[in-house]
């Protein structure tokens, strides 16, 4: 049954792509969010096309798309980002992706991040191993401290974490990142290019990361909120430490002191 769903997220996910690169080299209207993220029509039209899609194929099933929704009473939720890296899309910065899970009850069984720019798709079955174009993927085993040990931070306009502190003392030990995309950042860390990620987002935060929370620990890496707790995806989330869980433990503490 969920070789069905990650085939149909898989079709959604090469819809989005094939919209965010028609749009991707023409200038863009932009709308701001209440909290002044920016939203563009590519983001509407493919998280409105996921919806009609759901409701044809999988009628009690709800969406919790980070632009729009539809709720039934269903144990199974698609949640979607669909263009994660909006900031970086305008600009025409190639970092940018569509967010795809499928949760049941809370908990993330199917996975798909798609990467328009490289053509990459990342998959995930909840106990299948993680994928990039088939091809099974896994985390470092970097320590922190170790050379090339490699955080992205993400940079968000509230008051959950004093980013600059943080920053300051994770750079003792870590390279530091902002790329722009918490998915892609994952992605990295699930392929073992980057080794943590650190995610203050709350409101629509399961948009963002139940795909991403699948492939990463999937991958052998480990996802938690920011206080060491398992999370629900199917609603909002206390933001997250992506790991490729090996210092885990040793992030938590540091980003403890700087939760406000």
């Amino acid at each position: 049954m969920y070789n069905e769903y990650l085939e149909f997220a898989k079709e959604i996910a090469l819809y989005a792509g094939k919209v965010m690169m028609d749009y991707y080299h023409n200038d863009i209207d932009l709308d701001y969010k209440e909290d002044k993220t920016v939203v563009t029509v590519v983001d509407k039209k493919i998280n409105s096309y996921l919806i009609e899609k759901v409701k044809e194929k999988y009628k009690n099933h709800s969406v919790n798309g980070e632009e729009e929704s539809c709720v039934k009473n269903s144990e199974y939720v698609w949640v979607c980002d669909p263009l994660d890296g909006t900031s970086m899309y305008v600009n025409h910065i190639p970092v940018f992706v569509f967010s795809l899970a499928l949760v049941y009850n809370g908990e993330p069984v199917v996975g798909v991040i798609y990467n328009a720019n490289e053509d990459k798709i990342y998959t995930s079955i909840k106990g299948e191993g993680a994928y990039c174009n088939n091809i099974k993927i896994s985390v470092n085993d970097k320590k922190l401290g170790n050379l090339g040990y490699k955080t992205n931070v993400e940079i968000f306009n509230n008051d959950i974490i004093d980013e600059v502190l943080l920053i300051k003392e994770l750079k003792e030990t870590s390279k530091i990142s902002s790329i722009g995309s918490v998915a892609r950042s994952c992605m990295a860390i699930a392929t073992g290019d980057f080794s943590c990620d650190i995610f203050p987002g709350t409101t629509h935060g399961n948009c963002d990361l139940a795909a991403s929370y699948l492939i990463v620990t999937e991958a052998g890496g480990k996802v938690t909120d920011l206080y060491g707790n398992e999370q629900r995806y199917d609603k909002g989330i206390k933001g997250a430490v992506i790991t490729n869980g090996v210092s885990h433990n040793q992030i938590l503490e540091i980003v403890r002191k700087y939760i406000i």
